[in-house]
């Protein structure tokens, strides 16, 4: 089959891995190439065997990524409390795939969706566990935020032109009187620490639970060194209740830090509810509708 990149996911399949295999990497030619189960849209990830991933970005816009993970990844994994992807080997643009591409152990577990995780306020303080020992690695000559992060870790003014489109489009909706006071109270708030590491994407699909427990940490490829705030952002989409409150004890910070982390899953819920809207996807809209209702209810 030729390979089309030009529309991102669609052009990468089990074939071309087999060939970027076979072409680079000849002694794991012979090893079964198959999708995972759950997939992400910056990268697709597919197993190499038994004991590894091949993980191909998408786009242009990923492509930070692949070096960023390279050489942090090894640094920050003995300071850490849970398991994180281990680079194997780095391949290069071929077979009519245009970027570089990596191999990594392959990691046990399953996504932490709630059904999976009996004890959730225990979840919520291993997940809390995770971003403070994040936060403690050394961020010298880490990745400052930016482009490569998409933001994260930058102030959410980035995003200020984008949430008020989105304010004005939900008006009706939501109650965007409110939502604009929590929006101003994120801008209001600016960081003054130190830089220090974030995540970028912690969410349940990113976390990796064994008989219920944080067991690893997956896709960096928003991460960098700045303003962690939006690593709290699963405070409201997945925490509720006794978690969101044992999350937000055991994660121990400010005030100002939390007005940001409001504002950073304000914006992004906002953003995916106006796409869902428009694309008539009720079950979307109702996920996200359903995280600003927590973030415009949790003062």
């Amino acid at each position: 089959m030729t390979t089309n990149i030009a529309d991102g996911r669609a052009g990468i399949d089990a074939a071309l891995v087999r060939r970027l295999i076979a072409a680079q990497f000849p002694r794991w030619s012979g090893l079964p190439v198959t999708p995972v189960a759950v997939d992400g849209w910056d990268n697709r990830t597919y197993r190499l065997g038994d004991d590894m991933t091949v993980r191909l970005p998408t786009a242009d816009g990923y492509v930070p990524a692949v070096a960023k993970e390279n050489a942090w990844l090894p640094r920050l994994a003995p300071h850490l409390p849970v398991t994180i992807p281990s680079i194997l080997a780095t391949g290069e643009p071929g077979e009519g795939y245009p970027f570089p591409w990596s191999v990594r152990g392959w990691l046990p577990g399953e996504t932490a969706a709630p059904e999976r995780i009996p004890d959730m306020p225990g979840f919520a303080r291993q997940v809390a566990g995770f971003i403070r020992a994040l936060q403690r690695c050394d961020a010298t000559g880490g990745p400052g935020a930016g482009a490569h992060s998409f933001h994260r870790g930058c102030s959410p003014a980035s995003y200020d032109e984008e949430t008020r489109r989105c304010l004005t489009a939900l008006t009706g909706r939501i109650d965007t009187a409110h939502a604009a006071r929590v929006w101003a109270a994120a801008l209001e708030a600016p960081w003054r620490g130190r830089p220090v590491w974030f995540h970028g994407d912690i969410a349940p699909g990113n976390l990796l639970v064994v008989d219920g427990r944080l067991a690893a940490v997956i896709d960096f490829g928003t991460a960098g060194v700045g303003d962690p705030a939006c690593d709290l952002v699963i405070a409201w989409t997945t925490f509720a209740g006794d978690s969101r409150e044992a999350f937000r004890r055991a994660v121990a910070q400010d005030e100002g830090m939390w007005a940001r982390a409001r504002g950073w899953a304000l914006w992004k819920a906002m953003l995916v509810l106006t796409g869902a809207l428009a694309d008539g996807d009720a079950d979307l809209a109702a996920e996200h509708e359903h995280v600003i209702t927590e973030v415009l209810a949790d003062r």
